[in-house]
Parts: C-alpha cells; structure tokens; sequence
C-alpha cells in the first residue's frame, strides 16, 4: 500500500516521516557510499524544504514503511537541474509543468526481499514495483505526463526487467564510482499494465484508492 504524503504535511506523519529518512540514510550513506549528508541518523538535503510529494510504501498489517520515493516539480528546484547538469546537454534544462523529478528511490534494507509476483528472475522487489506502480497512479491523478530521474546501472538493470523503459537524455557519466543515467518515463495506462503484469499488481496501489475499490461479492 502506497501512501501520499505532502511535503508541508509531514508533521502530521512524523513517526513515518522519520522513518523514511533513516532508511534514506541507510541505503544512500550506509549501502551506497553517496555523498549525502546524515545527521542524527537521518538523511536529509534541501530539497526536501521544496514542499515535495512523498510515496511512502507500507506494510498492510505492521504499518512498516518498506520504501519510499520523493516527487518534485521540474518548474523549480529539483536534482537534475541543481546537482545533476553534467548528465545533460550544454544549456538543456528539463523544465515543464508536465514533468516531476523522481528521487530518492529507497527499499527498507531490512526487510526480507519479496520477489515481484510476475518477475521472471528474482532481481525485482515487490516493494519497487509497489512504487513504480504509485508514480504512474499519483502522476496520472495529477495529469503529469512524464516523470525524469537520476539514476545508476543497477536501477538501469531493474528498470528493464520491470518492463519501464526509458528515454535516456544526454549523455551517461560516471559520478563517482556508478555510471549515472538520466531517463525520462512516459506516464500512460500502457506503463501501469506492464508494471502490474511484473509485480503481479493490476489493483491500485495508492491508499486513497483501494479504499474506494468496492467489496467483493
């Protein structure tokens, strides 16, 4: 289940909030070896101050939160343009009220692996599939048409066994240690079938709208 939370909201779901940036610090400071900036066991950077829209993946009967992403509108502050300008072309700017930036894509490191229901291999996890399916849900209420992100050969790799391609813009560049991507992904009905056929996921992801799903008979 994913939950929507609004950047200026977050006091409203401190305790989740919370727990979200530790488990930001965890893969992104502890795992990954990025360049970030962990205080008292919590990541956090300025663009959270951006009034960000959180997707926060739960666990149905714990409450857990299992993953998170942030979402961001292109038409101000956002990672591609600010820290990421390298990944794109000499005075190119992706900026467009139709287009948000994805970052910040997180799975609970500890929390047991769950392959996705419809994965031929065991390279995807339920839960990223759970949240790819979120932006699709969230960015088509929205009427966004397109999503942009930073991203690394191994979320390349998932990308492509979850059946989400991507338009690579510019021109790839190794930061640090990875190879980094820039992609752009077309939000459409099409993209939400082939997610939910790679997690087995063709019921809504989003809280709000499972709880409008009438019973089953």
């Amino acid at each position: 289940m994913i939950r929507v939370v609004e950047g200026h909201r977050r006091v409203q779901h401190a305790s989740m909030v919370d727990e979200m940036y530790r488990i930001r610090a965890a893969v992104f400071n502890d795992r990954l070896g990025w360049d970030v900036t962990v205080t008292n066991g919590r990541e956090i950077d300025r663009f959270d101050d951006e009034n960000p829209l959180y997707l926060i993946s739960l666990d149905e009967n714990t409450g857990r939160v299992q993953g998170s992403l942030r979402l961001l509108p292109t038409t101000g502050p956002n990672m591609l343009r600010d820290v990421f300008p390298v990944l794109l072309p000499p005075d190119q700017v992706v900026e467009s009220p139709l287009i948000w930036e994805s970052s910040r894509f997180s799975i609970n490191p500890d929390i047991p692996h769950r392959v996705a229901g419809g994965a031929p291999n065991g390279l995807l996890n339920q839960v990223t599939i759970e949240l790819l399916c979120g932006i699709v849900e969230i960015c088509q209420l929205a009427g966004i048409r397109f999503v942009v992100s930073v991203y690394d050969a191994r979320m390349a790799r998932i990308f492509k066994a979850a059946d989400c391609p991507a338009e690579v813009i510019g021109t790839p560049t190794r930061i640090g240690k990875v190879m980094t991507y820039a992609g752009l992904f077309e939000i459409s009905d099409d993209m939400r079938r082939r997610l939910g056929r790679a997690g087995d996921l063709s019921s809504p992801v989003l809280e709000s709208a499972r709880q409008c799903e009438p019973e089953a008979a």
